[in-house]
């Protein structure tokens, strides 16, 4: 791989959050530059979850070992494209990573039900039952604003390209709405692990599809209701929380320092010992809609003027959950791949993974390879659409 350097540039946005709507904000970027051998810009935009800020799952990078003395970037998705000739770029949504965090350094806004990770460090006594700002932080349309700030930057700095979608688990609610509504700034949609409800919030008006639902007040008003939901702008993970997720136990520290490296404020938290903390990983509670079997058939973009990949694991009980969880909490990856309505979608069912194949080498391994592909050929292993379960040795079988 080429020694390739990230770049941070200044991306300025007037944010949309109601709780800081109208400030200008710096929306955090990284960049690696690496034209193709013609010389033609080819953009990649790799865009996070729900609680996981972009660099920890993106660009991975651990300490040298083996007796190297270069770090070890075997697991950063993002630098094994750019080593393809892309330009990649990461980003972070408000409210996540090294974007701006409004109302989240206040300890009083953490959700209720888990402000017990912030005794001893650093205490939530003077805090009252409710949050000090009672409400939600982000919203479909302030993520889907702070989408197109870094989609026309990019075109900006690529003459013009059009932008490639690499989407990790709940990027789907902001990445798929995104390219419905604008069509002309996205050539292709790679999504891991999706995170898709059927029958989630929406406007219910097919001539308005991704107005917000009404009577909400959105997206100008914050939403608060319920309050045990939405009557507070920060949810907390604690270390043993992320570890937990993280399958490849010989890395679950190195992700755990990633993941306190994108926060200054939340590494000075958590513990069970006063004075020391070992940190929790602070992420937006966010109100989505307009990401749903109704919506998704929009204008029969997907699959047709917008290919899609989808690869997930057998074993991920994130992206797929019970249908008796209720209309926003029942997720479906097949259903999501089963409502686009063009015939150029792909869908990889993996043998053996979960929801963060990131974070294993062997599976990363194999993600990075599934995504260049698909990239550069918009085929995955000599296909280019259908339903496909890949088994532990790597065999495809076509589902029916």
């Amino acid at each position: 791989m080429p020694n390739i350097i990230p770049v941070h540039p200044t991306v300025a946005h007037t944010s949309t959050i109601p709780a800081n709507a109208r400030e200008p904000v710096n929306l955090f970027v990284r960049e690696y530059k690496s034209s193709g051998s013609s010389g033609t810009s080819k953009p990649v935009l790799m865009l996070h979850g729900r609680s996981v800020p972009a660099l920890p799952g993106f660009d991975l990078v651990l300490p040298p070992h083996g007796g190297s003395t270069q770090p070890d970037t075997s697991l950063s998705w993002a630098q094994a494209l750019a080593g393809k000739g892309y330009d990649v770029y990461i980003m972070d949504l408000q409210g996540s990573g090294l974007s701006p965090r409004p109302k989240m350094d206040d300890p009083c806004n953490a959700n209720p039900a888990q402000r017990a990770l912030l005794n001893p460090n650093p205490g939530t006594g003077t805090c009252s039952s409710t949050a000090t700002y009672a409400h939600q932080l982000g919203n479909s349309k302030s993520e889907w604003d702070e989408l197109g700030t870094v989609v026309k930057f990019i075109r900006t700095r690529c003459n013009n390209q059009k932008v490639a979608f690499i989407g990790w688990s709940a990027a789907s609610f902001v990445m798929g709405p995104y390219a419905l509504q604008n069509p002309g700034d996205v050539t292709s949609l790679f999504l891991l692990a999706p995170m898709f409800p059927p029958d989630g919030r929406w406007s219910k008006n097919t001539a308005a599809p991704f107005d917000p639902p009404a009577g909400t007040g959105l997206p100008t008003q914050p939403e608060s209701t319920p309050p045990a939901v939405f009557g507070f702008p920060m949810n907390l993970t604690s270390k043993a929380g992320i570890q937990a997720t993280v399958s490849d136990k010989n890395l679950a520290d190195q992700v755990w320092q990633a993941i306190m490296d994108c926060d200054s404020i939340g590494q000075k938290w958590g513990g069970p010992t006063a004075g020391a903390p070992e940190g929790v990983m602070r992420w937006r509670n966010s109100y989505w809609w307009g990401w749903n079997t109704s919506t998704v058939p929009h204008n029969s973009t997907l699959g047709n003027a917008i290919p899609v990949c989808i690869v997930y694991g057998d074993q991920d009980k994130t992206a797929n959950t019970p249908a008796e969880l209720g209309s926003n909490l029942h997720f479906s990856v097949p259903k999501l791949y089963e409502g686009i309505p063009g015939t150029h979608k792909l869908m990889f069912r993996v043998e053996g993974w979960d929801h963060n194949p990131v974070w294993d080498r062997h599976g990363a391994k194999i993600l990075q390879h599934m995504a260049w592909k698909w990239l550069d050929d918009k085929k995955v292993y000599g296909v280019e659409s259908g339903s496909w379960f890949m088994d532990a040795d790597g065999v495809l079988g076509e589902v029916e």
